[in-house]
């Protein structure tokens, strides 16, 4: 029984076992660092959900999760480089609310060229005006703009700020001029200093003039209030059944295995809860939002029928 032979075979046999333990080590999701790309410059509401949530996702698979900017063409340039990387798991990415957009505004944009992972954020838009306004709610504000032009200045002709001005006016029949800016911060101070007669812009974008009582806010487009806005109350509730939100969430190129893409989806879903992210992101004004990645890709697509309505 104790033949060279045998101990040949038993040999040979416990070295292909621990070679098979190996590579199967090897080839477990995650092995290695997974890249995280943002389509915009370091800083804002995109950059500082994205850090946040890859932190959770390293924290919880256990391999670094380096953030890499990629700016430019309303997102499409980081898009685009997405799904020209291999679909394992190792290369995902930032959505904004641009993926209902682009495709919209002459972008060579599809949505069936991503891996949707869940949506973890909105920033719901506000309707604010400067504190020395006569407005004081949107009923006003709308009934104002029946008998005469009012202006609302954005971040972008095509943005959810501008839609949102856009659609306000088409259910109300009221006389608004939305007037682009090159991004929110322009665009609160046109109306901070009533050069426009009011702001659609983010909830981080005007968090702080309405602390400070330069800023009022008159609406919220949203399905619930804000807590950095207490006291104001929803579009909704005041009689507007209109959401509007720069909302985000984690994709990848299509065609990640169904086991890599759960083990994403999950761990992504664990940082979007986290009160790791809820302290990073809430200051800004950001509000936790998750969905899973097949909710979310409903999402988008009925996000791009209501863009394509607005905007052409």
């Amino acid at each position: 029984m104790n033949s060279p032979f045998i101990k040949t075979i038993a040999a040979v046999s416990i070295i292909s076992l621990v070679a098979a333990g190996a590579a199967f080590a090897q080839d477990a999701f995650p092995s290695k660092d997974i890249t995280f790309v943002v389509q915009a410059a370091a800083g804002g509401a995109s950059d500082r959900t994205s850090r946040a949530i890859a932190a959770e996702i390293e924290k919880d698979l256990g391999v670094s999760v380096i953030v890499e900017n990629r700016p430019g063409a309303s997102g499409t340039v980081a898009f685009a480089h997405v799904a020209e990387q291999p679909a394992d798991g190792y290369t995902i990415g930032f959505g904004p609310v641009e993926f209902a957009i682009a495709e919209h505004i002459g972008y060579d944009f599809d949505r069936s060229d991503y891996t949707y992972l869940g949506q973890v954020m909105n920033s719901p838009v506000v309707l604010a005006v400067a504190a020395n306004s006569p407005y004081s709610n949107l009923a006003e504000f709308i009934e104002a703009a029946k008998t005469k032009e009012l202006s609302v200045s954005n971040s972008g002709a095509a943005s959810a700020f501008a839609a949102t001005a856009f659609t306000l006016a088409k259910m109300t029949g009221a006389q608004i001029t939305p007037v682009p800016f090159d991004g929110g911060a322009p665009a609160v101070a046109a109306a901070l200093g009533n050069h426009v007669d009011a702001v659609t812009a983010g909830a981080g974008e005007t968090a702080t003039a309405f602390a400070d009582g330069t800023l009022k806010v008159l609406a919220i487009f949203a399905d619930e209030a804000h807590p950095r806005f207490p006291g104001v109350q929803t579009a909704a509730e005041q009689g507007f059944d209109l959401q509007f939100g720069a909302w985000g969430g984690i994709y990848g190129p299509a065609g990640i295995p169904d086991d890599v893409r759960a083990i994403l989806e999950e761990s992504i879903r664990k940082a979007a809860a986290s009160d790791a992210f809820l302290e990073a992101v809430t200051p800004a004004g950001i509000l936790p939002q998750y969905k899973s990645g097949a909710d979310w890709e409903a999402f988008v697509a009925a996000e791009s029928a209501r863009y394509d309505e607005v905007l052409n």
